[in-house]
């Protein structure tokens, strides 16, 4: 098969490199794709949002499946338009990934499959959760505890000019659940966990994800099934019978609490950055399931995976431009996998461009030895201002 993934950072990275081990894969391409994505397939200059550009390149490169790695593409309808003109994509409609690009369409859906989710509130007050309806790259949610939280909050979702809502504060540990669907079918990914905020000890403003890991402590592989049972299938389900069939990668962000398993948020593409803990894991081919099958599950190897992410130093705040990158030949040399995120080249120099910058994954028979190796990987790499969380997966 001839493969577009579609997408610049360690998610698309992560996906390329899954896919070039394809026994089915005759050519990889990307677009606009990453110096890292370069070493696996060719690249071309094509942005994720330019919708004609990627259907004239697909048509000329007699792609036989795209897949599209960013939500903004798919919730704008990438996948229709590719899909209209006889392409076979790897992404829902622009009506199934409402399910991501509109919290409150989200919660409609979920409250009619009846699938148990956080309380939407009348009255702003704490504890709560504010949350903008749509896309925020990871960074349109406030958790406020106290009043002055919950005032600055406001303030910046005001400033967002997007709608929001208020929704109760749930508490426990958060998994990721994701399923590969096709209409009401689905195959489940083991669960994995990431870490949202930007400093230690789960500090500080929320950022796309500073790291994850797989296998989790608390939910073993195997709950996956159930928890597909419970959450994703019912969702699957109501969207098919409101006419926006999801195929895809339907991604459930979930919360344990003392009254049990309750949604968080659901979207309509593979997760950053637990993608990068998943794939290393998956010892079947990842190609055929992205093509629609689903007649066999997803066999994962007895192997655990830490995902570490260097980021700039003013991230989530702002990013990172043409600072020189060193160490990532010594970083892969310790058996870690470096996928770019944020990267560039620049006269042969490989620089940073963008807030998330590397992801540093280590594989091993425990989640602490894939730990170790990740951070010992990170050691290797430099670069002025780089910022990393020290603490992922610590104490598993």
């Amino acid at each position: 098969m001839r493969v577009l993934v579609v997408g610049s950072g360690g998610r698309e990275h992560a996906l390329a490199w899954s896919l070039s081990r394809s026994d089915s894969l005759d050519e990889l391409h990307a677009a606009p794709g990453n110096p890292g994505i370069a070493a696996l397939a060719h690249c071309h200059p094509v942005r994720a949002d330019d919708h004609g550009a990627l259907v004239s390149l697909a048509r000329e490169l007699r792609i036989d499946l795209v897949v599209v790695g960013p939500e903004a593409p798919l919730v704008a309808g990438l996948a229709d338009e590719l899909r209209h003109r006889g392409i076979a994509v790897f992404g829902p409609s622009a009506a199934a990934a409402r399910i991501e690009g509109s919290k409150s369409f989200a919660k409609e859906v979920m409250d009619a499959a009846g699938v148990p989710t956080a309380r939407t509130l009348p009255i702003a007050q704490p504890p709560c959760v504010i949350k903008l309806d749509g896309l925020a790259a990871g960074k349109g949610v406030w958790v406020c505890r106290t009043q002055d939280e919950l005032e600055s909050a406001l303030e910046a979702a005001q400033a967002s000019d997007q709608p929001f809502h208020v929704e109760e504060l749930l508490e426990g540990p958060e998994l990721s659940l994701f399923a590969i669907a096709a209409g009401e079918a689905a195959v489940a990914f083991p669960p994995a966990r990431d870490y949202k905020r930007i400093g230690d000890g789960d500090t500080g403003p929320n950022t796309g994800g500073m790291g994850s890991f797989s296998p989790l402590p608390d939910v073993a592989d195997d709950e996956a099934e159930e928890i597909l049972e419970i959450v994703h299938r019912p969702v699957l389900r109501e969207l098919v019978g409101r006419g926006a069939p999801f195929q895809g990668l339907l991604y459930a962000g979930l919360m344990r609490t003392k009254d049990g398993l309750r949604v968080i948020e659901f979207n309509c593409r593979f997760g950053d950055p637990e993608t990068q803990s998943l794939l290393p894991r998956l010892a079947n081919d990842l190609l055929p399931h992205l093509a629609g099958d689903l007649s066999q599950q997803l066999e994962m190897a007895d192997r655990a995976a830490v995902t570490v992410v260097v980021s700039g130093g003013e991230y989530p705040e702002r990013g990172d431009q043409g600072t020189p990158i060193e160490g990532i030949e010594a970083a892969e040399a310790t058996g870690a996998l470096v996928f770019h995120a944020g990267t560039a080249l620049h006269d042969g120099q490989l620089v940073t461009n963008g807030g998330r910058i590397l992801n540093v994954v280590g594989a091993g028979a425990t989640v602490a030895e894939a730990r170790s190796t990740a951070y010992e990987a990170a050691a290797h790499i430099d670069f002025t201002g780089m910022h990393l969380r020290t603490d992922i997966a610590a104490n598993v």
